[in-house]
Formats: C-alpha cells, structure tokens, sequence
C-alpha cells in the first residue's frame, strides 16, 4: 500500500526512479531530462516559487475561495475536497511582499473568474522543510482499483455487475488505439494526425484517455510558452495556468459549470486549431508531442510494472486478466464509472474517505501538511486536514487596488477530516458499441441539463 503511495508521487528534486513496464522507447528520466532542460520553462519545474516555499521551511501563505464563509463561520470547520489533491483544501499560493500578498496567476484566474466567492488567506507554519513530492492522480489507477474491490460488497450484485460490464465494454470500444498507444510507446510512429483521431474516438469509451489527453496538452502548453504573459508569470517563478484554461473552455462548451475531462476529445483538426486560438506558434507541434507522450503516459500510468509494452494487447482480453496487466487503467475507469451511478450520493464518502486516510497517513509520515498536484508544481496546493506538526490560521481577505490581498477578519475554523460532498450527475452515454470493435460515437447524445460546479481541474 505505501508503495503505491509513493509511486503515486513524484518528487521534482530527485532523479526519477518509478518502476516502468518494459520495452518502453523512452523512460521517465529521459522526459525528464528533455522537459526540464529543452523547453522554454521548464527550470520551472524544480525552481517554481511554489516549490522554493516548500523547501524554505518558512510560513506558506495560500489562498482559497469559498461560496460558504458564512457556514463555516456559524460551524466552526473548514471541510476538504477529493479530485486531484485526494483529502485537502484545494489552494494556491501567495507570494508575501511588503506591499501586501501577491495571488498566484491561478489565484488571480480563481478570483477574477469566481467573483460570487469569498478569499480566504490561510497561514500554514511547517515544523520543517517541506518535500516537493506532489501527488499525481494521473498515477492513483491502482489506488482506485484497490480501493474498489475491498468495498464492492458496498454495491448490489447488479450494480457490480453493471460496473465490470460498462467497463469491458469500454475497453473492447477502445481496445484497438489503446493497443496502438503501447506499441507508440514502445518506439512505433504512428501518423500524428491519425492518432489524434483514433484518440478523439476512444475517449467517450475510456473517459480516462480525456484527462490524459488534456494534461498532456497543459504540459506542453506551459512548458513551451513563450508569449509576453508567460514570460511575466515566469520571471515570477509561476507556470502559466491561463493558457490551459483558455484551451478547456474553447474546447468544452459549458466547461465552466461543469469541469469534465472526459468530455474533452478534440479531433486533430479541432486540436490544431485550438492551440492556434491560445499560441499560434505551438500549434505546429502539438499533435506529434501528444502521440509521444500521451502514449508514454498511458503505458505507465496504466500497465502493471511487471508487464511488457510491447506485448500486451487490450483486444479479446477478458476484464479479470485486464486487472492484473492494467491496474492502473482499469482503477481510473472504475473510479469514473462509479461516480456515475444513482446512488453515488451515498458511496462518495465511503470509498472517497478510504483513500483520503489512507493519504494523510502517507503525508505524516513524509513531513507534508501541503500537498500539490505533482503532475506539474503549477500552483494546485492544498492543506493537509490533519497534519500534526503544523499550525494553521485564516483570515478573510481584502484586495487593493494593484491586486494585493490583505488579511481582514480572523475565521475561527478548523480543518477537520471531512470530505466536502459532491457527485456527478447522470451522465448520458456519448458511445455505443457496435460491430467495430474501435466503437462510434452517438452525436446526438446530450449533456445532462443539470450542472454541479467542480473545484479543481482534476476532480
């Protein structure tokens, strides 16, 4: 279990060392080297002002917004969300000037975005240096899946049965570019624009390929941006979280009420002109940069270590082999399907807190009471609910003229080991299965009329 709490988070300051499958062309330590030392920002990566905070020791101030000051102030307590950070409260960081506190370009984007919403100023006083090892959804599958099969006799044997059957099904819909992605990530090239198609078409099937695909595309964004904007962010110390905002709602109609990744499937065409609406010079490279990656990421995010890339094959494998192989993949779809079912209201807390216990206990022991989204350090940091060596205090905030936050009214709440309630609503399946076993998307299908917001742009 601890293992896949480690694996699950990637510490930016020490070569990577994560158990791969084999056969892969290149390995975490090569993508490693290239995005820190061949891309425009990637010295961000470990020189981030977020990440110096961290191992500075000193007081971290953050900044979170809320809809419910007035709930928190009448109970006393401060609930944590899931999503990307798992069990903390979703933040970002301030930068401590003498003038006053300085937003985060992510805070800035939450609080010019959210203006129905009240700032609060959090001051978080370590007992030591913080490690920058943040945690990566994009690599909890296993953690998912784990946690599902010791709680299944939670659901119905019908509800069990309908989760292994959506899954297969899933699976046997995409089976043909999943199998493409392996042998992509095991040195075959694929033409770029046909596996930017063959992807678009698998995400309806595989929800989890449209958080892959749209990572990799905020990657590449910050890390090869070179516009007047990101070079301000960066001169800051900040990647630049406009420019894959910019790209999900462009992409996404309504993505602002309802932050779904796996609604996010542009075609090459709608994908090229896309990255032209946010940096016209990037366009040209994005396709080739999503087949490299996207498949290099799928293959370790999904596959079991043991297993080899070049060899496995989703096509005719039955759900219970699939588990062993893929953990990884078959835990993210499992955690996806499940949101999706009637009585998720109900299951949240339970299989949501299972995992959130099981990351506090992990962040104890290795010093964290501020967790970050470590796919990249760009500015997702959350506070640790039950942290014992840290204090924590909040204050409502008030903004200046130049934009620089001032503590106002001390908030008398604690951070407490509850998990803020959320669920999905009812999703209407864009996909149907059909003789091809690469499946086809139902154009008419529609979004649910009704929306929840979803903080985070991982949850």
């Amino acid at each position: 279990m601890r293992d896949e709490w480690e694996n699950a988070h990637t510490d930016y300051t020490r070569p990577a060392q994560r158990p791969a499958p084999a056969s892969l062309a290149e390995s975490e330590g090569d993508w490693r080297r290239y995005l820190e030392g061949d891309t425009p920002n990637g010295w961000l990566i470990q020189h981030s002002a977020m990440t110096e905070a961290l191992v500075s020791g000193r007081p971290m101030y953050l900044l979170h917004t809320t809809k419910d000051i007035a709930a928190i102030r009448t109970s006393g307590e401060l609930h944590v969300s899931t999503g990307c950070l798992v069990g903390a409260l979703y933040c970002s960081p301030l930068a401590r000037q003498r003038e006053g506190l300085r937003p985060h370009n992510l805070g800035a984007y939450l609080m010019q975005t959210k203006p129905n919403t009240t700032p609060v100023i959090f001051e978080v006083i370590p007992d030591a240096p913080i490690p920058t090892k943040g945690v990566d959804y994009l690599h909890l599958g296993a953690i998912h899946l784990r946690t599902y099969l010791r709680y299944q006799s939670l659901l119905t044997l019908a509800e069990n049965d309908q989760l292994d059957h959506t899954v297969a099904a899933g699976l046997g819909a995409a089976a043909v570019f999943l199998d493409t992605a392996l042998r992509n990530a095991a040195g075959r090239a694929t033409a770029a624009p046909d596996f930017i198609d063959q992807l678009a078409a698998a995400v309806p099937a595989v929800p989890f390929l449209g958080y892959l695909y749209f990572e990799v595309l905020s990657e590449y964004l910050m890390l090869h941006s070179t516009t007047p904007e990101t070079k301000n962010y960066a001169q800051a110390g900040e990647l630049n979280n406009w420019l894959y905002k910019r790209l999900a709602f462009a992409a996404v109609d309504g993505m602002h009420q309802l932050f779904d990744l796996a609604r996010f499937h542009p075609r090459h065409q709608q994908l090229v002109q896309l990255i032209e609406g946010v940096e016209p010079a990037l366009a040209p490279g994005a396709a080739e940069y999503v087949r490299r990656r996207l498949s290099h990421l799928l293959a370790r995010t999904a596959l079991h270590p043991s297993q080899d890339a070049a060899s496995v094959s989703f096509r005719g494998t039955d759900l219970s082999t699939l588990r062993h192989v893929a953990p990884g993949l078959i835990g993210q779809m499992v955690f996806r399907e499940i949101r999706y079912m009637p009585r998720y209201k109900q299951l949240y807390h339970c299989f949501e807190k299972a995992k959130a216990l099981e990351a506090w206990d992990y962040w104890n022991h290795e010093g964290i009471p501020t967790p970050f989204n470590g796919i990249l350090p760009k500015g997702e940091i959350g506070i640790h609910p039950v942290y014992p060596r840290s204090a924590v205090r909040a204050w409502t905030a008030q903004q200046d003229s130049r934009g620089l936050l001032h503590p106002a009214q001390e908030v008398n709440a604690v951070l407490t080991p509850h998990l803020a309630s959320w669920w999905a609503p009812t999703r209407n399946r864009s996909w149907k299965l059909t003789s091809d076993p690469r499946g086809t998307l139902d154009r008419s299908a529609s979004l649910p009329a009704r929306h929840l917001s979803i903080k985070g742009i991982s949850a």
